[in-house]
């Protein structure tokens, strides 16, 4: 049987493995890949202009509900999963534990019109790496996503919280 971390290490080595073949070929590291999950789709099309107009960047795709959430990660393993809370069929808490099992490399930043602070704890204790308030999105998306992928937790500072993660 195949640990779960077993399988986040191949990937990760494969991934490595390629991004070093680039290097070599052409000094281009591979572009972060991002699977962006919410159930407004004019906030979906805001985090895609959001990334599209920044370097590094790949949006795989987009997903409105919960359940079609897991599955497509566990399709794509993305770098990075940007995920709602409320969402259709299942909650974004819930579908974020059931992605570390399935895609148990991606980084999942969790993007939230809610500002309660134990509900951010939740949400990290869940698997996220992070919490933005959507409100605070125009000034720290780009800054939470890379402090995610540093293997750093951001939540928003309106939040106050210490991650207890």
């Amino acid at each position: 049987m195949v640990k779960w971390s077993d399988k986040c290490y191949a990937i990760e080595y494969e991934k490595r493995a390629r991004v070093t073949a680039n290097r070599a070929k052409s000094r281009v590291t591979d572009p972060t890949r991002v699977l962006v999950v919410d159930d407004y789709e004019p906030w979906r099309n805001y985090v895609r202009s959001v990334l599209t107009g920044q370097p590094g960047f790949e949006v795989l795709g987009e997903v409105s509900d919960g359940l079609k959430a897991v599955r497509k990660a566990e399709e794509l393993q993305p770098d990075l999963i940007l995920l709602d809370l409320s969402l259709p069929s299942i909650h974004g808490i819930d579908a974020a534990r059931l992605m570390r099992r399935v895609a148990p490399c991606s980084k999942i930043l969790f993007l939230s019109e809610n500002r309660h602070p134990e509900v951010a704890e939740a949400a990290l204790r869940a698997g996220g790496h992070g919490f933005v308030v959507k409100s605070d999105c125009g000034r720290e998306l780009i800054i939470a996503i890379a402090a995610v992928l540093r293997e750093e937790t951001f939540i928003s500072q309106r939040l106050n919280v210490i991650p207890a993660v």
